[in-house]
């Protein structure tokens, strides 16, 4: 299933996105800024906000390639996710009082 059917993503960009978007393509030469060493494939076919997701400005976005772009959503995501924390329990066969 492609992302646009699990996401709101789409609906949270401007109208004008096409047009950013290339624009940040071109300024950027289709180099992927992020460039991770072990698999970059450096030819940017997607564009990657830097900081705040809202922000549309150029200043605010960078050209990517998809490997790297998945992995900074990836890290994006799961610092964003809620951790949860089971209570540590004793293991039942553990022995608390001396013999």
């Amino acid at each position: 299933m492609p992302w646009q059917a699990r996401s709101r993503r789409r609906a949270e960009l401007p109208p004008n996105w096409a047009a950013i978007r290339t624009m940040v393509l071109d300024r950027d030469r289709h180099t992927c800024r992020i460039a991770r060493a072990d698999r970059c494939t450096h030819l940017a076919t997607q564009v990657d906000h830097v900081g705040d997701r809202h922000d549309h400005t150029t200043a605010n976005l960078r050209a990517a390639c998809a490997p790297c772009h998945a992995w900074r959503t990836a890290l994006q995501g799961n610092a964003a996710r809620p951790r949860r924390t089971r209570p540590i329990e004793q293991h039942p066969g553990l022995i608390t009082k001396p013999l």
